[in-house]
């Protein structure tokens, strides 16, 4: 846990070295004006307030030196608070700031297999409650380790006075050591188990969200709240085990500095009835052990945030750790349409094969329709070609470039890729096509070849309208169109629909891909279910089960029983 947690400390200080140094500093400040106060207590003890009760006068000009040395060291006192808090929040704060970026960017690196196999609530939790949680480690650090500095002067100083009063501080020090590695050693397991929870209880709740039109469609309000409720049990179970925790360990570490005060005004009494020690010397014992009381709490607020903070840091490594994809090349595809060639394509998922050796050529500028039943592989296709999905095995080229070779950002700008499921960001129809992009002439004409000008023009703002969290203001045909809009925007050389025009009625339809063959030229592969889709198409590529079958026009591919019996189902699907 200690090596663990100050690889962790290292890495904050190492990215922010002046504003942790600039935080110790004040820690230390405080620390050795605290001292000091101390020491002007005891001289006020025994030279001002001593002779006052015994002779009954005192020097005005002595009172107002012992008033004013008192204010001084309180100001450097009160400085050194603040400068400590103030560079160490920002210390804090650029730490959580560095691990969230760096979580963005890899979140944005990982290939989707990473993010299909992670629920969306899971790394929510990652980016907020881990960061949080594992800086928290961090937020004591400047006073904790001033609390060094602090127990050896303030044990040096009494040993100055007697060795008797040191040893009650020695033999406490030891004491609070061993109860707080008893704690961080049984706090670690569920301090982990806390964590993973919140991030099952954040899962549960986005899905739920998320799927808000399902669930009252399906009636599963009950049943939603019954996974809350579990998911929310568990949760609570092991938060309750770390408070019993640290109910059965914090009174014990918070007594320690009081039971010494206790044992220091019994000795010191008697040291004093013995004329060993002077009531001065007492009151420096009692106020440095004062002093030490409120650090050693923070120090152990230290140790115990400690595991909390690495089992969460852990977390967050576990996602940095992950395996990005690699975009070693320097090439970059040509400009105009696209070729594509397909040389023995393995692509499989869960270590079931989904395309399985499956070779292709598409000639730039032509246009095919991939037909197939549900599971076939077509969709699987256009998403490795797309650079979404890894492959086993086999080549992609994209006018005679591989892929791999491509330097990062070249492969989404010469190709782009719609999904039948668009997807739409909470804000303006504009930005939502243009994705910031200034070029108002280009997105009329993404616009008008999408066939959304219409609609667009009918909204309440125009352009400007708000679609909502996922576009939800819009209807299914509606999102398709912004989305294929967006998609040409950036005038890709090869165009891939992921039936991206499902939701439209086949006129709109026919008007969308009539603009797209008309409009530039572009290399198009489009996954159809509807003939009128079919029959535009130059080529139709027919899957099945992870392979090519055959490639034709759609009238000679009406020659083979299966095709023919495919095609008649989407006729007929088209028709009711």
């Amino acid at each position: 846990m200690w090596r663990r947690g100050g690889r962790l400390i290292g890495r904050s200080l190492r990215a922010h070295p002046v504003a942790h140094g600039v935080a110790m500093f004040g820690a230390f400040v405080f620390v050795l004006a605290a001292v000091g106060g101390a020491w002007v207590l005891r001289s006020i003890t025994d030279d001002l307030i001593i002779p006052a009760f015994a002779d009954g006068e005192v020097a005005g000009g002595d009172v107002w030196a012992a008033m004013a040395l008192l204010v001084g060291v309180s100001v450097v006192r009160g400085a050194g608070v603040v400068i400590r808090r103030w560079f160490l929040v920002m210390a804090v704060m650029r730490t959580q700031r560095d691990w969230r970026r760096g979580l963005l960017w890899r979140y944005l690196d990982l290939p989707l297999r990473f993010h299909r196999s992670k629920p969306t609530g899971e790394l929510l939790a990652h980016a907020d409650i881990d960061v949080q949680a594992a800086t928290m480690v961090l937020q004591p650090l400047a006073y904790s380790v001033s609390v060094v500095l602090l127990v050896l002067v303030a044990v040096a100083s009494i040993l100055l006075i007697h060795p008797l009063l040191a040893l009650v501080a020695v033999t406490l020090f030891p004491i609070l050591a061993m109860v707080s590695q008893r704690y961080t050693a049984r706090v670690e397991r569920p301090a982990a188990d806390v964590q993973q929870r919140v991030g099952d209880v954040s899962s549960v709740a986005h899905e739920s969200f998320e799927g808000a039109l399902i669930v009252k469609t399906l009636g599963r309000e009950a049943d939603e709240l019954e996974r809350m409720r579990a998911a929310s049990e568990l949760l609570r179970r092991d938060r309750i085990e770390v408070g019993r925790l640290r109910a059965s360990f914090e009174p014990v570490i918070d007594a320690l500095p009081s039971i010494g005060i206790v044992i220091l005004l019994l000795v010191g009494s008697w040291l004093i009835s013995r004329g060993s020690a002077t009531p001065g010397d007492l009151v420096l014992a009692i106020t440095l052990f004062g002093l030490i009381a409120t650090p050693l709490r923070i120090f152990g607020f230290f140790l115990e945030e400690m595991p909390r903070s690495v089992v969460s840091l852990e977390r967050i490594d576990g996602i940095l750790d992950q395996e990005v994809e690699a975009f070693p090349g320097t090439q970059s595809v040509p400009s105009g349409p696209v070729g594509v060639r397909l040389r023995d394509l393995v692509v499989a998922h869960d270590g079931h094969r989904v395309l399985n050796g499956v070779s292709l050529d598409v000639e730039p500028g032509e246009t095919v329709a991939l037909v197939g039943a549900t599971g076939s592989g077509k969709s699987t296709m256009l998403e490795s070609i797309s650079g979404l999905l890894d492959r086993e095995s086999g080549a992609i080229e994209l006018n005679g470039v591989p892929i791999e070779n491509l330097a990062k950002g070249r492969l989404s700008e010469a190709v782009a890729l719609v999904f039948q499921d668009a997807f739409l960001f909470a804000d303006t129809i504009r930005e939502n096509v243009s994705l910031g992009k200034t070029d108002d002439a280009g997105v009329a004409e993404a616009w008008a070849t999408a066939d959304a000008l219409e609609f667009v023009g009918r909204m309440p703002h125009g352009a400007r309208s708000l679609v909502g969290e996922r576009g939800v203001t819009l209807s299914g045909g509606q999102r398709q169109r912004i989305a294929l809009a967006r998609a040409l925007v950036r005038r890709p050389g090869l165009l891939l629909l992921d039936d991206a025009t499902s939701a439209v009625d086949p006129i709109v339809e026919a008007r969308i891909l009539d603009g797209l063959r008309s409009g530039p030229a572009t290399t198009l592969m489009i996954v159809a279910h509807r003939i009128s889709t079919i029959r535009l198409a130059d080529r139709v590529i027919f899957m099945a089960e992870g392979r090519i079958v055959d490639i034709g026009s759609h009238e000679r591919l009406l020659e083979r029983p299966d095709y023919r019996s495919l095609v008649s189902a989407y006729e007929q699907s088209d028709t009711t």
